[in-house]
């Protein structure tokens, strides 16, 4: 999707359309900043049921925040 926007289909059937850009603008982590980048962005992977960029899990997100809609 455009931006930092991802969409998501749980095992359920439920989707959502979570936008990162605000999190990404509020929050200044020097783990964070290269996420900025929407090619970085990009990279996430699904590990143990959470959404995660960066080999040390650098962002994660639960995935039952997620199906909630929230961050």
């Amino acid at each position: 999707m455009e931006g930092y926007k991802v969409a998501i289909r749980f095992s359920d059937d439920t989707r959502q359309v979570v936008d990162f850009g605000p999190y990404l603008a509020t929050h200044t982590h020097p783990y964070i900043d290269p996420y900025k980048d929407p090619e970085q962005f990009k990279t996430f992977q699904i590990e143990r049921g959470n959404l995660v960029w960066g080999e040390d899990w650098d962002m994660i997100f639960p995935t039952w925040k997620l199906h909630r809609g929230h961050l």
